[in-house]
């Protein structure tokens, strides 16, 4: 089999081992995630190092392939998933910026969990999934939002402020700030620090406090309708607002 009819097979491809490594992606997005935060938490050594180049050379790998098999390379290199990955690369793999922009890693996650043949998948095996998949990528793009602004704070701070001294410190201003808390006891100093807690704030009062919404009060449910395909309807919905269909949406008090 040619190498690219390979690579499109697991990318692309509907069975067993197509499906196996594309949740093997998604693990080590995860666990990439994972290790971006635990160490930020430990002084940089030969070993995390290590780890930076090891994950770098996994991603230039899986890039590679993904441009390999792409149909549009142009445009997906310059789609901000691939800016994001070029941009993933050299923070990981350059030691003269060590974490560097490491943390727009987990936009990868969001990207692959949009992906249609992902969802599909996640929607055949998962009941569970099928029933909450609007929460569930609420959840999971709420998660990206607060990690990546996280990732902004400690990137920008913690090398000159002293209050943000790993990803928990990040996380608590970020929390505070996109809640309007606001304790008051970790702030960013200057222009830089101050600009970038006014953009939190902005967005905190819009997207954050949407996706909070989105997450405990669904404003859809997903049901298809059997004449005319519509598959976003009202959680009360008696009939499909579009071709008039009687609907019958189970709840979760159903019989």
């Amino acid at each position: 089999m040619h190498a690219g009819t390979r690579l499109r097979k697991y990318y692309e491809g509907g069975g067993r081992s197509a499906r196996a490594f594309r949740y093997g992606l998604l693990a080590f997005d995860v666990a990439t995630i994972l290790f971006i935060v635990v160490s930020s938490f430990l002084p940089r050594s030969a070993a995390t190092e290590a780890a930076d180049i090891l994950i770098g050379v996994v991603i230039v790998a899986d890039f590679s392939a993904r441009m390999a098999i792409s149909r549009h390379r142009v445009r997906d290199l310059l789609h901000p998933s691939g800016i994001a990955d070029v941009i993933v690369i050299a923070s990981l793999l350059a030691p003269i910026l060590g974490e560097g922009l490491a943390f727009l890693r987990v936009v990868r996650t969001l990207r692959l969990l949009r992906s249609y043949r992902l969802l599909a998948r996640l929607r055949h095996d998962f009941a569970f999934f099928r029933r909450h998949e609007l929460i569930l990528v609420s959840a999971l793009n709420l998660f990206v939002f607060v990690f990546v602004m996280t990732g902004l704070v400690f990137e920008t701070q913690h090398w000159t402020n002293p209050a943000i001294r790993n990803y928990a410190d990040a996380l608590y201003f970020t929390v505070t700030t996109l809640t309007t808390t606001g304790f008051g006891d970790i702030t960013l100093p200057g222009t830089t620090g101050r600009l970038l807690s006014v953009a939190i704030m902005i967005f905190g009062v819009s997207l954050f406090i949407r996706l909070i919404q989105v997450m405990f009060r669904p404003p859809k449910v997903d049901f298809e309708c059997p004449d005319c395909g519509l598959r976003s309807h009202d959680s009360d919905a008696v009939h499909c607002k579009h071709c008039g269909r009687v609907l019958h949406i189970g709840s979760e008090g159903a019989a």
